[in-house]
């Protein structure tokens, strides 16, 4: 009944909801196993798990729940912290954890398994199968698949909607590069230099730093590692003329950073493009009869400088696809179908909130 392209958070969401109603679903993922090349800075408010399945979360292989926010601006050698505490930040509507993709992924594509979802990895959609000017399926090397829809969760340079003539290549103008390392260090010394006590997790932004580039980073603690990386646009990289690397090491050495980290070794690096322009970078529409966009595809991701959010509206369109899918009576129907659906799971509402915010920052 449905092809998904990627099994990442939109992609397994949709295929857990589908196969759940009792579709046939085929979940392709082009890494080695989902969550093997899936970047994002590690943080899930986990009122989106609530959404796919009631207690979801505590299945979930979260690392910590973050009880502390803080926004760290940089400036040469200086910093200057503020931290917000409170209690509301263990509600369940604003409840967020910090999360390892490899893990996570692998673990979320397995609960869609769960439900009848067929996974396979390893594979690389080339095409879509067009017959008569209508998407029928996939194509992978010399198979083609047939579906009654083509989900494309294919991440933030959707190669598939492309296809499907629904958004245009890349900008830089509009697109961010993502860094991220975690690095390896106890779990005692984390909850020494961060205040924490076991389980409890802290989600820092970090403003500035990079020497006049245009961007920010992040620091997310897991249980024995912290995840560090900061986000830079293209642009500002382009006129810089300085390598990825050595922008990354300069803030890596900052002050006021480089004591977190002391002693601690790096197990993992990654590199990923990120969707900057918010609801304006949103094309429209998102579907054509036989496929629907969803997840970082779609653009559905908010950078508000003080946060960043992407992992929850990703599983949270995922839903929406499904919901339109099922509901739906023809191919024809789905788009208007999922349109509306976005519309009642609040995303379009909380896109358009911050709508003008990608200007504010620059």
């Amino acid at each position: 009944d449905v092809i998904v392209v990627g099994a990442g958070l939109s992609g397994s969401a949709a295929a857990f909801r589908l196969a759940e109603a009792g579709k046939s679903v085929l979940l392709i993922e082009r890494g080695d196993f989902p969550g093997s090349k899936n970047v994002s800075g590690g943080r899930l408010y986990t009122y989106a798990l609530e959404l796919v399945q009631p207690g979801m979360t505590r299945q979930a292989p979260l690392e910590r729940f973050v009880t502390s926010e803080q926004l760290m601006l940089l400036d040469g050698e200086r910093a200057v912290q503020i931290e917000f505490s409170d209690l509301s930040l263990h509600a369940p509507s604003m409840q967020s954890g910090t999360v390892l993709r490899a893990t996570f992924d692998e673990w979320f594509a397995g609960q869609a398994e769960a439900q009848g979802a067929m996974l396979v990895s390893g594979i690389r959609v080339d095409d879509l199968l067009v017959r008569e000017g209508e998407i029928r399926g996939v194509i992978a090397g010399e198979d083609e698949m047939e579906a009654e829809v083509v989900l494309a969760a294919d991440g933030a340079n959707s190669f598939l909607a492309q296809k499907a003539g629904l958004r245009q290549d890349i900008s830089v103008h509009s697109t961010g590069v993502g860094v991220k390392e975690v690095i390896a260090l106890p779990a005692a010394n984390i909850e020494q230099r961060f205040n924490l006590r076991p389980g409890e997790g802290t989600a820092r932004m970090l403003l500035g730093g990079m020497e006049g580039i245009n961007g920010g980073g992040f620091l997310y603690t897991n249980r024995e590692s912290i995840s560090l990386g900061c986000v830079f646009t293209a642009n500002a990289l382009s006129r810089s003329q300085r390598s990825i690397h050595a922008i990354f090491q300069q803030l890596k050495l900052h002050p006021a950073l480089q004591p977190l980290l002391d002693g601690g070794t790096t197990v993992e690096y990654s590199a990923h493009l990120v969707p900057e322009a918010g609801w304006n970078g949103v094309p429209i529409p998102l579907s054509r009869p036989g496929l629907l966009v969803v997840g970082d595809a779609a653009g559905f991701v908010i950078n508000q400088g003080y946060t960043i959010r992407g992992m929850d509206l990703a599983i949270v369109s995922g839903l929406a696809a499904a919901q339109a899918i099922l509901i739906s009576t023809s191919r024809e129907g789905v788009g208007a179908a999922y349109q509306t659906a976005l519309q009642e799971f609040g995303l379009v509402a909380t896109m358009q909130h911050y709508a003008r915010y990608p200007a504010l920052m620059e």
